[in-house]
């Protein structure tokens, strides 16, 4: 089927490009003599001693990323992943439609769009500056917001699969479509568990490890996508 191939497609890019960029913005900003006086010298705020904030925390994805000139990665590579999960959602929308002869809109596909403008919005306002409170507040509601509806789509397609896992037996893997349920479990349960901390004012080293970890938690759904289905014809 031509979904199941574009799907297979587009969840590598989806899990690869971000999980690139925000990687690579951490080497620029642990490495930041080696663009010294270049065009490319990194701003004072972006640059940090070598850390494995996956570990210790010791700074934020924001910082790594929303300065100079690595914002010149990290906005675009979220943008074009941005457009990418547009994509994505659409092509499971078609998929499923076509197992279940429906021609309907289903909820994760409205969902997961919604996480792909969100996490453009915060794309392309990350790094900018504004004198006003409220501004700091929005960035973080829109990123809370990418989160929360990433995993409800995310949530949504594994149930629509198991509904429908007596048509996919000679496409899917069973074995990874549980791990997809498991990991979005563990997501949700880390999310809900974390909470009173991220409202906390404090527990700043933990913030930050847990952003880079559940990042890459969120992301991991897609490579899983891409182990989830058969190679077709």
């Amino acid at each position: 089927m031509n979904e199941i191939t574009q799907i297979r497609k587009l969840s590598l890019w989806i899990f690869f490009i971000p999980l690139i960029a925000i990687n690579l913005c951490l080497f620029i900003s642990q490495n930041y003599e080696i663009f010294e006086g270049t065009f490319f010298a990194v701003d004072q705020l972006g640059r940090s001693a070598y850390s494995i904030p996956y570990l210790d925390g010791s700074l934020s994805i924001s910082r790594a990323s929303r300065t100079f000139p690595q914002f010149l990665i990290f906005k675009p590579a979220m943008i074009i992943t941005a457009i990418t999960l547009y994509y994505y959602w659409n092509a499971n929308n078609n998929l499923v439609n076509k197992f279940k002869f429906t021609n309907i809109n289903y909820k994760f596909k409205i969902f997961g769009i919604l996480s792909a403008i969100f996490l453009a919005i915060h794309s392309i306002f990350l790094g900018i500056k504004f004198d006003f409170q409220i501004y700091k507040l929005m960035r973080r509601i829109v990123l809370l917001l990418f989160i929360i509806f990433e995993l409800i789509a995310q949530g949504i397609l594994v149930y629509h699969f198991f509904k429908i896992k007596e048509k996919l037996v000679n496409l899917i893997n069973r074995k990874i479509l549980i791990l997809k349920a498991l990991l979005v479990s563990i997501l949700t349960i880390v999310a809900l568990l974390s909470l009173p901390i991220l409202l906390d004012k404090g527990n700043t080293q933990f913030k930050h490890s847990l952003e880079w970890n559940y990042f890459v938690g969120v992301i991991l759904f897609y490579l899983l996508t891409r182990l989830l289905w058969k190679r077709t014809t």
